[in-house]
């Protein structure tokens, strides 16, 4: 059979989106090979948050070279946030070895171009308008992302998601709620909902909401929505925008099936940086929310964004940062160093005037002050039980001590069952002893030992 190669950078969203386009090229004919010397079709799914993400995709097509000169019946595609933001095609002339490349939103399109460059591949051009309408080929039969939401209207200045993926579109209520449904019917646990400001979900079809619903708010409607669907017993969602974070959601977060966990991006704690980065709330209104969210949810896990080094960013405006992550105590950040991004609002109003130096120590002190909070966090479970949705499973290794160590004694070890591992409710990692047959499943274990990124156990 024809056979396709898909390469997945970046966020939850781009993986979300790699699925569905993996139901459409399955669609047409063609099966998934690990191999790229053999593949018919190779499909780059990139990223653009920053420099570092697109310089891997660069590198990535140009190691493709040498085959494409081999096999030049060999389709290389590039799709994703690059081309979604190329509007003036500078990107694409770096990528002359490119075939087909196509912002996400177009991945419908797919069918007809393979057939109009290589007919013999495919069993059907048929496009689709919506690449939403997808059900997604998943790869896992007990969790999910699904999309309920793609673009974003906050312009954001250090952010390319509105000219990557264009503005807000919300799916129908309805659309989502089956697919939810259908997922549960072939085992599904659980559901993480994907928006840019998810939160800010406005369903196109409201009167789809059930009669019962208590909530206006729609993306609180839509959470109760999902905890009606049986079987879905873990719901998350990311990434909210604190501007939305209503009563009404938060009221919603503690219906049975929502983790006890939510990532809620703050980006900086400094107000003027907040300001010029267009995030259109102040320290106080993102500390308020917290305030908020831990009042109905006492022991709720936040993770959060930071940028550090933003234009302009000075070093007193950086320890009120720092003061805020010393207020909330954070239980994860991904800490980004800022990256200049063209076309965005940023790169054409302010200078990169911080150093790469200064980005870097900024990353360090957050890091030290993230490692010395969560370690500090996790120590309350010890003796806890928590409950752990398993998601794989790892034999035992041979390491260098047991290699030392008397033959009979290295042969007993290896006969050990191995490690499970699997998130809490509260998104921590847990690790604990077990077999492969416990993958898929929810457990309760009790934590033994805690760790800055890891909680270890026994399963009850």
């Amino acid at each position: 059979m024809p056979s396709y190669h898909l390469i997945t950078y970046g966020c939850q969203m781009n993986k979300s989106d790699s699925e569905r386009m993996e139901t459409i090229l399955k669609g047409v004919g063609l099966e998934s090979t690990e191999n790229q010397q053999t593949a018919d079709v190779i499909l780059v799914n990139t990223c653009s948050v920053r420099q570092s993400a697109e310089d891997r995709v660069f590198s990535l097509i140009h190691s493709l070279q040498p085959l494409k000169e081999q096999r030049g019946e060999l389709i290389i595609g590039v799709t994703g946030c690059m081309p979604g933001r190329d509007r003036h095609g500078a990107l694409r002339k770096r990528l002359p070895m490119v075939d087909l490349y196509f912002p996400t939103k177009d991945m419908g399109q797919l069918p007809r171009w393979l057939g109009e460059l290589r007919p013999e591949l495919v069993n059907s051009t048929d496009t689709l308008d919506d690449y939403l309408k997808v059900h997604p080929e998943y790869h896992s039969h007990v969790q999910a992302f699904v999309s309920i939401q793609t673009g974003c209207n906050k312009f954001c200045t250090y952010c390319v998601v509105p000219f990557s993926r264009g503005l807000e579109k919300n799916r129908p209520c309805q659309d989502i709620v089956e697919e939810i449904r259908e997922l549960a019917l072939h085992g599904c646990a659980e559901v993480t909902l994907l928006g840019q400001t998810v939160n800010s979900y406005r369903a196109p079809d409201p009167e789809h909401f059930s009669t019962e619903n208590p909530y206006k708010d729609h993306f609180a409607a839509l959470l109760w929505e999902v905890n009606q669907i049986k079987g879905i017993s873990r719901l998350h969602f990311t990434a909210p925008h604190p501007l939305h974070m209503t009563d009404e959601v938060i009221d919603a977060m503690t219906l049975p099936a929502h983790l006890n966990f939510i990532h809620l991006p703050v980006q900086s704690g400094d107000d003027e940086v907040l300001r010029r980065m267009n995030r259109r709330y102040t320290a106080a209104q993102y500390l308020d929310v917290v305030d908020r969210l831990r009042a109905k949810i006492p022991h709720i896990a936040i993770g959060t964004d930071i940028i550090v080094g933003f234009a302009g960013e000075t070093p007193e405006q950086f320890q009120k940062t720092v003061a805020l992550y010393e207020q909330v105590r954070f239980d994860i950040s991904y800490t980004a160093r800022y990256s200049v991004r063209s076309g965005t609002a940023a790169a054409k109003a302010f200078k990169d005037d911080v150093s790469l130096e200064e980005k870097k120590h900024r990353w360090n002190v957050l890091q030290e002050l993230q490692e010395r909070i969560v370690k500090e966090k996790n120590q309350t479970y010890l003796g806890k039980e928590v409950s752990v949705l398993v998601d794989r499973h790892e034999p035992p290794k041979i390491t260098d001590e047991m290699l030392v160590m008397p033959e009979k004694i290295r042969e007993s070890m290896m006969t050990q069952p191995g490690f499970c591992y699997g998130n809490s409710r509260e998104m921590k990692l847990v690790r604990f002893p077990g077999t492969p047959d416990s993958v898929g499943k929810i457990v309760n274990v009790r934590v033994t030992k805690a760790d800055m990124w890891i909680l270890e156990g026994e399963k009850l």
